[in-house]
């Protein structure tokens, strides 16, 4: 049965440089959050604009609920936009910026206050609709614009980096209370993000973009403890990158190439799996180093290490002195395998 949302071998190309989509495909359930995770220039953003309708893809097919609305402009797929400057009227009070999409389908005034009068309830922003939007804080603000898009029930929510623009402590109250409402209402929804630890709070399914393409599309455990690459793997917090001797099963650094049995691969690790010790761990991996630089975060400290040609970053709690001679001890099940690139 196909999916909800079933995108399709989309492909965007502008010009005639190389495609910034290139046959992307991917199935949104009902009622699923699936966040577009990638760095700047992906095309995660021309995606959203693609099924938005902002993007005529170049091949490629887009249905919603069995509904083909690749050819339809933006006005007729029923989808609701939520920018990153939120796009507020200024001169119009709280209510008439949440009632403005329902005004502009002809919907009756009566209907429009007791519409408006429902999404502030499930805001939480009951007496604020004679409000100036200029007076509100970004969080309030962000939920103005949240509730101009659901008020017009529509079949997507689509969100281009809503909370960008926020403070960090703002952004981590809305990231609950967003994926609270998203539940509550029961709404699909696509979220574009190049925050990790956003796309991990927020989705149900995370899909990693880089070049125009899916790398991997599964739920938020499933991309971070078994990224499908080495750029997912970085991408998701595990970039220490170590290239290693596997000698039947006996793990140490590459200082040359692999004699006989033995072969090189390539090992990812998170800095908060790794620790500092004084001596080699004979039941983890361990990487003879130097302390190059030590930052104290508050609950412990980053260190950078050299080993080898290379450098790793590790967390903590242990305060050790710049120039010190010691040792980077990974578990074994911390380590994330990938065939070698050397």
């Amino acid at each position: 049965m196909p999916a909800y949302l079933s995108i399709e071998s989309i492909s965007v190309s502008y010009g005639t440089g190389a495609p910034v989509l290139d046959g992307v495909s991917l199935g949104v359930e009902r009622g699923e959050m699936v966040a577009l995770l990638g760095s700047s220039g992906c095309g995660k953003t021309t995606l959203l604009r693609a099924i938005a309708g902002f993007v005529k893809p170049s091949q490629g097919r887009i249905a919603v609920d069995g509904r083909d609305i690749t050819a339809l402009p933006p006005e007729q797929r029923q989808t609701a936009m939520m920018f990153q400057s939120y796009a507020l009227w200024p001169h119009m009070d709280v209510a008439a910026n949440i009632g403005y999409g329902l005004r502009m389908r002809g919907v009756t005034k009566t209907r429009i206050a007791e519409r408006v009068a429902e999404v502030l309830k499930l805001l939480q922003l009951e007496g604020y609709g004679p409000r100036a939007v200029t007076s509100l804080s970004g969080g309030q603000r962000q939920r103005v614009a949240m509730g101009r898009a659901l008020v017009v029930d529509p079949l997507l929510l689509l969100l281009d980096e809503p909370m960008s623009n926020l403070d960090y402590k703002v952004r981590l109250d809305l990231r609950h209370e967003l994926r609270a409402l998203q539940r509550r209402v029961g709404i699909t929804a696509i979220y574009v993000t190049h925050d990790r630890e956003e796309a991990l709070t927020l989705a149900d399914r995370i899909a990693v973009i880089d070049g125009g393409h899916v790398l991997q599309y599964g739920t938020p455990e499933e991309v971070f403890h078994r990224p499908a690459s080495p750029f997912v793997a970085g991408f998701m917090g595990a970039d220490n990158a170590v290239e290693l001797i596997d000698d039947g099963g006996a793990l140490r650094l590459a200082d040359g190439p692999a004699r006989g049995a033995a072969r090189r691969t390539r090992a990812h690790f998170r800095g908060d799996r790794a620790r500092l010790a004084a001596a080699a761990d004979p039941a983890a991996l361990s990487l003879a180093g130097t302390v190059e630089q030590a930052s104290y975060l508050g609950h412990g400290y980053r260190y950078r290490v050299r080993i080898g040609q290379g450098q790793v970053w590790v967390d903590d709690e242990a305060n050790v002195p710049e120039g010190s001679r010691t040792h980077v001890i990974v578990p074994h099940d911390a380590l994330l395998m990938f065939p070698s690139t050397a």
